[in-house]
Parts: structure tokens; sequence; C-alpha cells
């Protein structure tokens, strides 16, 4: 095969796994983005708006170490349909509740529906694209979430707005089905390797208890820290961020949501210019500590409310930027830390972090709006971002002990 044939076969994967996994984080905030619509047409609290994104996460969590067994038994390609078909078939539940059961059936469906996609493209990617390529792979496929955190709740609150919630749902559902129909026409790009990749020490991982040895390895939850703290500072952007925007700054729905699409949009910018920051530094946990530094500072400015309105768009898009600079770091710093013969299961432990974070962030921010303390989400948010400083040092500092010992 000449290396024309395979950049264009190596495109194509990589452009039909970065829009599968877009349209996964396009569902990550359905329900948040709808929050305005939802809340008085059940008569929940913001409490009970956050359970069920708690149960969406959780489910997904649980769901993520599950579904790496499922992929291995029946291939990434069939997995991966069938959790875009269950995205689907989740906003079609939600688009018809009349009860917050059935509020949380589609939650739960959805949460089944989005497990699947980090074993299933991270298998797809190492099987189907050239090693040349993989990082533009892994790239891609960050951007892609990026950009589907942005574009839900642009859109979910543009249809609602003009028609209802139940309509921009089942709109949303438009979207896994065409997606799925797009990959099932590709369906020979994304073809099951006969003779998968092995992980990284292939040989250990099947060695009864030295697969599960890299558990008692500090770092490894150090990591996984991370992503847990880093993640409950993402959920009360995502879930609440535009709420507490409109209460604190008197701006509409439509700027507010606009300030969380800026955010998103920034982060991917940021996560690109990161990939070229990260590749040519050897000091990733140097990069992450500015990184959240700043964040934390822009979030608190946020919540003391002395800006105007316009100015607390542009703060929310330089917090994004800041934050998706760390990015490539991040994931660089966690694999330099990894064992040598662990990497897919480190990171398979570490990634569940931002699940659970996801998890239990709507509880405590949805709380907070509850106590009728929007500025408080911004606070909180300021202080996990300053917390994942204190993980990054750890990190930091383990590597460099583990070089000098080496």
């Amino acid at each position: 095969m000449n290396d024309k044939t395979l950049w264009r076969q190596d495109a194509r994967v990589i452009g039909l796994v970065g829009l599968a996994h877009g349209t996964s984080h396009f569902y990550h905030v359905i329900l948040a983005a709808l929050i305005p619509w939802l809340k008085p047409e059940f008569g929940l609290s913001y409490s009970e708006l956050g359970l069920l994104m708690t149960v969406f996460f959780v489910v997904s969590g649980v769901g993520q170490a599950m579904a790496g067994f499922v992929v291995d038994r029946f291939g990434a390609r069939a997995v991966l349909f069938s959790g875009i078909a269950l995205l689907g078939v989740s906003a079609v539940m939600l688009s018809s509740a009349h009860s917050y059961a059935q509020l949380m059936l589609g939650a739960f469906l959805a949460g089944c529906g989005n497990s699947v996609f980090h074993p299933a493209d991270y298998t797809l990617l190492n099987q189907r694209v050239s090693k040349a390529r993989l990082a533009h792979g892994f790239s891609v496929h960050g951007i892609s979430g990026n950009i589907g955190w942005a574009l839900s709740p642009l859109f979910l609150t543009f249809v609602a707005a003009r028609t209802d919630w139940r309509t921009a749902l089942l709109g949303a559902a438009l979207l896994p089905l065409t997606v799925l129909a797009l990959l099932v026409w590709n369906r020979h790009a994304l073809r099951p390797e006969p003779a998968a990749v092995p992980v990284a020490g292939g040989a250990a991982a099947t060695a009864g208890e030295g697969a599960f040895s890299f558990l008692r390895l500090k770092v490894v939850w150090m990591c996984f820290a991370f992503f847990l703290i880093s993640a409950i500072a993402l959920a009360g952007i995502q879930t609440f961020a535009a709420t507490s925007l409109v209460s604190l700054y008197g701006m509409s729905l439509a700027t507010a949501t606009s300030a969380y699409t800026c955010y998103m949009f920034a982060s991917a910018a940021g996560m690109a210019y990161g990939g070229f920051l990260g590749a040519g530094s050897r000091h990733h946990d140097r990069i992450i500590m500015l990184a959240f530094a700043l964040a934390a500072v822009l979030a608190l400015v946020l919540a003391a409310a002395l800006v105007p309105a316009w100015m607390a768009v542009v703060l929310m898009g330089l917090i994004g930027l800041v934050t998706g600079v760390a990015g490539p770091s991040r994931d660089l710093m966690i694999r330099a830390a990894a064992p040598a013969n662990a990497t897919g299961r480190v990171f398979g432990v570490v990634y569940s972090g931002l699940d659970s974070g996801l998890a239990i962030g709507p509880l405590m921010f949805g709380a907070l709006m509850d106590a009728h303390h929007p500025a408080g989400v911004f606070v909180v948010v300021g202080i996990f971002q300053a917390l994942v400083i204190l993980t990054t040092v750890g990190v930091g500092n383990n590597r460099r002990v583990a070089a000098v010992a080496a």
C-alpha cells in the first residue's frame, strides 16, 4: 500500500471515529441544556435534575469497564454501532417522558450507550490507523468530543426555544441515527482486525494476579484523582454554568448558552495548540499546573460578578482555552507515569475517574443552585481546578523520583 492510499485510509478511520466520539459528547449535556424547560415541566429541584446526570455518568463509568471485555469478544465495530443506536433510542425515550421515572430510564439508556465509546474508539484507532498518524488520531478524537460538548446546548436550546423541549430531543435523536447510517455505509474501513494489536506487555496481561498489580502503584491513583477532580470542575461548567450566569449577570439564556459554547470551542482550540506545546516540552506537569492555576483565578473572577456580561462570555472562553491547552500534556504525563507493561490498563482505570467526577459534580452543584448560591458554582469550580494542581505535583514528583532511581 503506497503512502497516499495509507494516508486516505487513516484519515477516513480517524474522521469516522471522531464523528462517533463527537456524538457521544453531544449526549453528555442533552439534559443539562434543557434544564430551563425540564424544571418547570416536571416541578423538579436542581438536585433532582443533577441526579439524572449522575445516573448517566455512573452507568457510563461502570459500563465502560465492562464494555472493554465486550469489545474483545464481539469486536469494536459492532459494539460502537450498538452504542450509537442506544443513544438514539434514549433521546426518543426522553422526548416522550411524562414522569421523573421515565426521565431516569432515558438517562440510564443514554449512559449505557455512552459507555462503549472509549473502549471501542481506542481499539479501532489502534487497529486501523498507522502508527505514524496515531497521535493525530488521538488529537482529533479529543477535539471532536469538545465540539460535541459545544454544539449540544446550542442546538437544543435553539430548537426548544422555537418549538418545545420534546421536539429538541427528537431532533437530537436524528444525530446518532444519521451517524450510524454513515458508519454502516463505511463499515469496511472499520472492519475488525483479525489479529488485534496486543496491549503493551500482552504476556503480563494474562498472568492472573499480575494483570492487576499496577493497581498497587500510588501514581495510578494520583492520575485517577487528577481526572476525578478536574471532571468535577468540568461538571459544574457543563450543568449549571449557563443557569448561574443568568442569575449573576442578568444575561439572557441564549447569551449564557453562547458563553458555554465559547468555552467548549476555545477548549478545542487550546487542545490543538496544546498538542504542539506538549510535544516540544519535557515538563508536562508544569504546563498543566500553570493552565489550571489561570483557570482557577478566572473562575473566581466570574464568581465575583465584577465584570460586565459581555466580559463574562470572554472569561468563559479563556477558561476553556487554558484548560484545553493542558489536555495533551495531561495525556502525555499519564502515559509517561504508566508502567511500560500496563499502559492500556492504566488508561482504562484513570479515565474512569472522568465519569466518576461527572457523576458526582451535578449533585454538588445542583445543591448549590437549590440553596440560591449561583456564585458558589464558580467558586467551587475554581477550588477544584486549584486542587488539580496538587495531583499534578504528585504525579510529576513520582516521575522524577522514578527517573532518578532508573
